[in-house]
C-alpha cells in the first residue's frame, strides 16, 4: 500500500500531523508513506524516521499532479481540504479521505460567541482521516527531530547553562503576543534565568524586555536558527510561549509548557498542548474573545484586554514551579 498525505501548512498544523504519519508508518507496516508540503516547511519531516519520501509543492500545480500520478499512490490522505487539494484530488483520480474543517461551526462560534466546534485535539481530527485503514491514535506525543548537532556552551553564557525559562516571544499577529512591559513583568518575577526566543520580527522587542529586566534575560530573537531554537526549548527548565509554531513544535519533547491565548483561543482551533504531562493554558473570559481565529494586526477594540488583564501569577508560579 502507498499514501500520500497533505498539508501545505502552516508551522503549528504541520507538527500535528506527525502523529498520523506515525501511526500509519507503525501500524501499517508494509504501507510507504509520503507527505507533501510547501517547500518552505520542509524541515517539519527532516529525518523523520516514519516518512519515507517527502514531497514539496512545484512552481505549478499541474507539476505537482503529475508527480503524484507517477507515483501511483493508493490513497491520499488530505488534511488540507482547500482548493488545491480538490483539484489534485479530482484530477488524480485517487481514492482519498478529507479531513473535515467545520468551517460553518467555527465561523458561527467566532460570530455569534457560540461554543459549537467540539473539544477535539487537532491531532484526533486529524487521525479520523485515517480511521477507515484500521489506524488508531497510539497516544504519543507529536514528533519532531531536530536537523544538527547543538550545545549549550555554545550557544548561552555560563549564567544560562544550569537551567533556564525560555520565554517564546514571538508570533505572526499582534493579537497574540504579549504586550512587552507585561513580558518584562512576569520575567522580573520568575526566578531562574530566561532565554527570549523568536524571529526577527521581535528582536527590538527583546533587546527592550532584556534591557528592563538585566542580565537575567538573555535575548536570542533573531540570533538562532529555527532548529537551534528548538534545541534550546528542548533543554529548558519550562517552556512560555503564545500561540505560534515554536511553542506548538515544543510540545515533542513533554516539558512544562505554559500556552497563553490572547485573541485566539485553543478550543476554536483545537491546538492546545497535546500530550505534554504539564500544562498551563492561560486566557480570560472576555464578550470580546476570541476576536479572530488565526489572529490580527490589532485589537479591534482598541482595549486589548485580553493580554493586558492578563494575571501574572499563574505563570510565574508555573515557571517557577
Amino acid at each position: 500500500m502507498k499514501i500520500l498525505v497533505i498539508r501545505f501548512s502552516s508551522m503549528g498544523d504541520i507538527i500535528y500531523t506527525t502523529p498520523v504519519v506515525r501511526c500509519l508508518k507503525k501500524q501499517l507496516p508494509n504501507a510507504e508513506i509520503h507527505f507533501l508540503t510547501k517547500p518552505a516547511f520542509k524541515y517539519i519531516y527532516n529525518n523523520n524516521p516514519y516518512l519515507d519520501k517527502l514531497l514539496l509543492l512545484k512552481d505549478t500545480l499541474s507539476e505537482t499532479i503529475r508527480e503524484i500520478k507517477a507515483e501511483k499512490y493508493d490513497h491520499i490522505i488530505d488534511l488540507h481540504n482547500n482548493l488545491r487539494t480538490a483539484i489534485i484530488k479530482l484530477r488524480t483520480g485517487i481514492p482519498a479521505s478529507t479531513y473535515k474543517k467545520q468551517r460553518l461551526r467555527k465561523w458561527l462560534s467566532l460570530k455569534f460567541k457560540l461554543d459549537l466546534v467540539p473539544h477535539t485535539h487537532l491531532v484526533d481530527r486529524y487521525l479520523e482521516t485515517v480511521t477507515f485503514l484500521g489506524v488508531v491514535n497510539d497516544g504519543e506525543p507529536i514528533n519532531y527531530y531536530i536537523n544538527g548537532q547543538y550545545s549549550l556552551t555554545n550557544l548561552l553564557p555560563a549564567s544560562h547553562q544550569d537551567g533556564f525559562v525560555a520565554f517564546i516571544i514571538g508570533a505572526t499577529h499582534f493579537t497574540k503576543r504579549m504586550p512587552n512591559y507585561k513580558i518584562t513583568n512576569i520575567c522580573k518575577q520568575i526566578n531562574l534565568p530566561i532565554v527570549l526566543l523568536g524571529g526577527n520580527d521581535v528582536a527590538a522587542n527583546g533587546d527592550e524586555i532584556s534591557a528592563d529586566v538585566g542580565s537575567r534575560v538573555i535575548n536570542l530573537c533573531g540570533k538562532t536558527t529555527l532548529d537551534e531554537s528548538v534545541f534550546l526549548v528542548s533543554q529548558a527548565k519550562s517552556i512560555i510561549g503564545f500561540d505560534t509554531g515554536l511553542t506548538h513544535i515544543a510540545e515533542a519533547f513533554n516539558k512544562p509548557i505554559a500556552s497563553i491565548w490572547g485573541g485566539t483561543v485553543p478550543e476554536l482551533l483545537g491546538v492546545q498542548p497535546y500530550q505534554v504531562d504539564e500544562t498551563l493554558v492561560a486566557g480570560i473570559e472576555l464578550s470580546c474573545r476570541p476576536c479572530s481565529k488565526f489572529g490580527l494586526p490589532k485589537c479591534p477594540l482598541g482595549h486589548f484586554k485580553c493580554m493586558n488583564d492578563m494575571p501574572e501569577a499563574p505563570i510565574v508560579d508555573f515557571a517557577d514551579k
